[in-house]
């Protein structure tokens, strides 16, 4: 289990990239980790799930993905934005954020931010010691 929570996201994605660099200005203690340099076995995930979404594993080894990830990115943050996160948590919320992720997420390569291969060098990754 880690010491603080893991946010995994897509490393060759010119656009979670740039979603993740949003992320880290959040008021929240986290790693912040491409799924291609993480130990993904380790951190209680697949590589197959990691392609598919962006993942939240919290201290207690609990993975979340998509929406339900970014819920709880929000929930561990300082205020204000844990309301954010319960809200978006919420039943009826929940759905329509799952479902616009979901849209996003398969799409991601065609929005704003995205390189042609939908890609940024190792060195531009958020997360990534320099």
């Amino acid at each position: 289990m880690p010491e603080r929570p893991v946010l995994i996201y897509d490393g060759d994605c010119g656009f979670c990239t740039r979603s993740v660099r949003l992320a880290v200005r959040l008021p929240v203690r986290m790693r912040v980790q491409p799924w291609q340099e993480a130990d993904l076995a380790a951190l209680g995930t697949t590589e197959t799930r990691a392609r598919h979404e962006v993942l939240w594993v919290d201290t207690a080894g609990e993975v979340s993905g998509g929406a339900a990830a970014i819920a709880e990115l929000l929930k561990a943050a300082r205020a204000p934005w844990p309301l954010l996160g319960h809200l978006a948590a919420a039943p009826l919320i929940r759905v329509i954020a799952a479902r616009t992720y979901r849209w996003i997420a398969d799409n991601r390569h065609r929005l704003p931010g995205t390189t042609p291969a939908c890609q940024l060098p190792p060195d531009q990754r958020p997360g990534t010691p320099t």
